[in-house]
């Protein structure tokens, strides 16, 4: 059984039925639907190109892909999607809300949060906190607010995403009981130990030692990491004899996850030879157990 712990519905041009036909195509048993509240103050059109348009508010903004489009794609396919939902922390009572959807629609997953806010933040606490009393793991999206520039001065950043691993190194000590599942480039770039003086989005060449990710796996028990999207997959890539490693060592808090479609994530798996317990935890034991913790 393969579990794709990241994936979304009504996206990148394709509606229910392309999603279900794509996991047939890649041998995918089970995939995991996130949400994705867009906050008005975060608009960007550039997003238009692969978001549902019907979820376009009245104001030209748009609302991103919205726990009703998952919940239709459930009601099809019962066996095949997990439900995940992130209530955005800023338009309202983000944990009693998912309180409300976990309690009426068995929402299994807090997830993708998204959102142009410290992760933090009291108000996201409070949500974390109350999917970890209710054992739901959250699926974070991490990109930094700043990012060296060539000239090496830090330079602004306007589309990021709850800030630095030091943001996420004190959630994961203010919700001990609460998994979480590091995803995006601001996460992956912290596998190598040049990180903050790397430029590039999605940084490239060898890792270098003293990559931060290894002593938070280290030091924060509840810290997991999903494969997914161009991030987990470059930031293995870019390297494979460390992405053996690494993977090898971790084998019990990395999930497979995609964010899109195709294979390229598996061809890559395949080339590192890896043995066969730990293709077990990467491909399915993982997720299924933080759904049974």
């Amino acid at each position: 059984m393969i579990v794709d712990a990241h994936q979304h519905v009504c996206w990148h041009d394709r509606d229910t039925d392309g999603l279900v036909r794509d996991l047939d195509e890649q041998g995918i048993d089970q995939a995991w639907l996130l949400t994705w509240e867009i906050a008005p103050n975060e608009h960007n059109e550039s997003h238009h190109r692969f978001l549902n348009p019907i979820h376009r508010r009245t104001d030209g903004t748009h609302a991103g892909i919205p726990l009703e489009d998952l919940l239709r794609a459930r009601d099809r396919e019962p066996d095949r999607f997990i439900v995940g939902y992130a209530p955005h922390p800023l338009m309202g009572d983000a944990a009693a809300l998912f309180e409300a959807a976990h309690a009426i629609y068995d929402i299994r997953v807090c997830g993708e949060w998204k959102c142009r806010m410290l992760i933090d933040d009291p108000r996201c606490l409070n949500l974390f906190r109350t999917a970890g009393r209710l054992k739901c793991p959250v699926v974070l999206h991490l990109d930094v607010p700043y990012r060296t520039n060539t000239d090496g001065i830090p330079a602004y950043r306007s589309e990021w995403y709850g800030g630095t691993v030091e943001n996420l190194a004190r959630t994961l000590d203010a919700c001990p009981e609460t998994c979480f599942i590091g995803h995006a480039p601001g996460f992956w770039r912290e596998i190598s130990g040049d990180a903050d003086g790397d430029a590039d989005l999605y940084p490239s060449g060898p890792v270098t030692p003293g990559g931060r990710l290894h002593d938070m796996f280290d030091r924060h028990p509840n810290l997991f990491a999903d494969l997914s999207a161009g991030s987990g997959l470059r930031a293995l890539s870019r390297d494979p004899e460390h992405a053996r490693r690494f993977i090898v060592q971790f084998s019990n808090r990395l999930l497979f996850a995609r964010d899109n479609y195709g294979g390229e994530l598996q061809t890559f798996l395949d080339t590192l030879n890896l043995p066969s317990n730990v293709c077990e935890r990467l491909y399915r034991n993982n997720a299924k157990g933080l759904l049974t913790s």
